[in-house]
């Protein structure tokens, strides 16, 4: 999303010269819809737009449980811009004036991690329960299923990365963040609450099941 049309040009040619696929849009809140209703796999978003800011683009974003990657565009230098993006949740951050060569170096390493299944456009289903990302609705045996956000947000990440071994470290830097201070307890305090509500015997768990010594793996 980027509001200058002579570097969204520039952007588009030289992105698609290295084999992307590109979709603009000029102003946030178009923006935000086709980011939060398409499948994308990394979103350039720039801080001064028109209509809707990036800062408030990239808020609704994961607000709707939107986990792709985003890096910003902006021409502010100062740090406290910088911190306030990644605090809503962007990957990455890149002042302009920049080198194409950087940014182009910034999205293959944020493509490298972004997980390969599902999109949360799309839905998964396990035993008698079902996740719709796009919506951030889960159902066990048809009926609404309450999770936290937290809840949501850690069940989704153990089905994006479904049969990996997933630290308690890892957890908590992918879905708490890295500037969060939670310990690793909290991280199985919530494990056991999201078992509760999602397992058909929390006690003998065939989902979310304990890697002793390493984590936790999802099996569903």
């Amino acid at each position: 999303m980027e509001d200058e049309p002579g570097l969204v040009l520039t952007l588009r040619d030289r992105l698609t010269k290295e084999g992307y696929a590109i979709e603009t849009s000029s102003d946030g809140e178009s923006g935000l819809e086709r980011a939060a209703g398409e499948a994308f796999d990394l979103v350039l978003l720039d801080v001064m737009l028109p209509r809707l800011g990036g800062f408030d683009v990239l808020k609704e974003l994961r607000r709707r449980s939107v986990e792709t990657p985003v890096i910003m565009l902006t021409a502010r230098s100062q740090v406290v811009d910088k911190v306030v993006g990644l605090k809503l949740g962007a990957d990455d951050y890149v002042t302009k004036p920049f080198e194409m060569m950087e940014l182009l170096a910034r999205i293959e390493a944020k493509l490298r991690r972004a997980p390969v299944t599902p999109h949360p456009s799309e839905g998964h289903q396990f035993g008698t329960v079902r996740i719709d990302f796009r919506k951030a609705e889960v159902t066990k045996d048809g009926e609404p299923l309450e999770l936290s956000a937290r809840e949501f947000q850690l069940l989704k990440y153990f089905i994006e990365h479904r049969g990996a071994t997933l630290t308690r470290e890892e957890l908590l830097n992918e879905v708490w963040g890295y500037n969060s201070m939670p310990s690793t307890r909290t991280v199985d305090v919530h494990v056991a609450w999201l078992r509760q509500k999602i397992e058909p015997n929390a006690r003998h768990p065939q989902y979310i099941l304990t890697i002793h010594g390493m984590g936790y793996k999802f099996a569903g």
